[in-house]
């Protein structure tokens, strides 16, 4: 591995890069190859982690491996113009998505009109229907997320649906708390996806099934495989890796930055920040104002034989209890390990000293009351992620946008789902925005040629998701 090894502080000349970058998940890596395009020719990506990837994360123990977050990629994402090798490694999938609905049955994901519309008989869809017509008629201000919900779909299948429990547990807190300026961002799903208006039509009028891309999941050995060919890439093109390395302080120079570290000092003209604004701010030494909150993510990890109640390999919980908000079937995809299925379940940690026992404890619950995994059901372990993806609270929005524009005032663009304190459901959105930030002109008639790396010891056989601390 090419990586940067760091003198000892009383070394008499920092080492010089052209440009830094703070933080190696998929944004850090697409800015990295960026800047080697645009023509930088001495790189450094740091990154507190040992691995690169970021939150892309895998745990492995007696011959089963899982993820803290999402899986899934697609062959025409725009992260493989800047890494074509990786897609060798992917395994094609045929993923489908169903939810728990309150009614204790799995369904279609995200909104479904014969088990949320037509089973509730002819009262519950007069109310239904009813709520929507008095939504639009009255309903003349958004200020929230339930305000924009409830005018989309109406209060009554915002509850009965479950939809309004679910967002409640992704981000944390209620939908009234939530800011008005992520709903029309980040949730306009509900007006393309589950409108009442557009759910008849897709009835009354279903489109034909043209050509789309290819669903891929990460290689069945884990996401370790797929970024070292990225690492390769980027090594072989001249940027360099300092993994494990937590900095001490941004120091703003005449000519650029000096990154202080525990073990030396680095400088570069230019630096980029793809981590949490306030771990940059502190570095900065700069003055933080109140706290922008992100969810701590546990991930449970599951072995399982025995009838698991439904069929999709990914199931949300839209019901009104259970703290857990995804599940996902690993064995669906790689085939069971040791005549067992596997699985991965994630929860958001909404208070602090919630712990995996008692995760477990209410997942197992849960599941037995709604008739989910009788069986064998045994625990492999556990995961947990802090810094998972931002809490939308009322205002947090508009506090990130004065943090990253103080940032930018010292030279310092900061951006990505931490950077950015922007939820990124995809690593295609987050490679598009990483090449926007960085004023990067898509070809896409004209992708890079691949480069050559040595390939990992073992080779996999050859989407409205709104849940993941980042969709591959």
């Amino acid at each position: 591995m090419n990586e940067a090894h760091f003198s000892t502080p009383d070394r008499a000349a920092d080492i010089e890069y052209d440009a830094i970058v703070l933080g190696a998940g998929v944004s850090g890596l697409v800015s990295a190859s960026v800047l080697v395009k645009q023509g930088c020719q001495k790189i450094l990506v740091v990154d507190e982690y040992e691995h690169i990837g970021g939150n892309h994360m895998d745990w492995s123990a007696n011959g089963y491996t899982f993820d803290i977050g999402s899986l899934i990629f697609q062959d025409d994402s725009p992260l493989l113009t800047h890494f074509p090798e990786l897609l060798p490694l992917y395994v094609p999938i045929e993923p489908r998505w169903g939810r728990l609905t309150p009614q204790k049955i799995v369904t279609d994901y995200p909104i479904s009109l014969r088990d949320d519309i037509f089973r509730a008989g002819a009262r519950g869809m007069m109310r239904i229907f009813g709520s929507v017509f008095y939504a639009r008629l009255f309903q003349r201000e958004m200020n929230n997320a339930r305000e924009f919900s409830r005018y989309w779909i109406g209060a009554e299948l915002l509850r009965r649906s479950g939809l309004e429990s679910y967002m409640r547990r992704f981000y944390g807190i209620a939908l009234d708390q939530i800011d008005i300026e992520l709903a029309t961002k980040r949730m306009l799903w509900i007006s393309e996806h589950a409108s009442l208006g557009n759910l008849v039509r897709r009835l009354l009028w279903p489109k034909r099934r043209g050509s789309t891309n290819r669903q891929l999941a990460r290689p069945k050995a884990g996401f370790a495989p797929l970024y070292r060919l990225a690492q390769q890439n980027l090594e072989k093109r001249g940027v360099q890796f300092a993994l494990g390395v937590k900095p001490v302080a941004i120091d703003r120079l005449e000519n650029g930055f000096r990154l202080r570290l525990a073990d030396g000092a680095v400088t570069a003209a230019r630096l980029f920040s793809t981590i949490p604004i306030e771990k940059v701010q502190a570095l900065c030494a700069m003055e933080r104002k109140p706290t922008l909150n992100t969810t701590t993510l546990i991930g449970l990890y599951f072995s399982f034989s025995g009838n698991r109640g439904f069929h999709q390999p990914i199931v949300y919980n839209f019901s009104h209890e259970g703290a857990w908000k995804r599940l996902t079937v690993y064995s669906d995809f790689y085939g069971p390990a040791h005549g067992r299925e596997y699985f991965g379940v994630e929860v958001v940690a909404e208070q602090p000293g919630y712990s995996t026992e008692m995760a477990e404890a209410d997942f197992r619950a849960h599941a037995s009351a709604n008739g989910l995994f009788r069986g064998d059901l045994k625990l492999e372990g556990s995961q947990v992620l802090t810094n998972a993806y931002p809490v939308y609270s009322r205002g947090a929005a508009r506090q990130a946008e004065e943090a990253i524009a103080e940032l930018y005032a010292l030279g310092i663009q900061s951006y990505g789902r931490h950077g950015g304190f922007n939820y990124q459901p995809t690593a295609r959105v987050s490679t598009l925005e990483a090449e926007t930030a960085l004023g990067f002109e898509r070809k896409v008639s004209q992708p890079p040629e691949a480069v050559e790396v040595s390939p990992p010891n073992e080779r996999a056989a050859s989407p409205l998701l709104i849940s993941s601390p980042t969709t591959p």
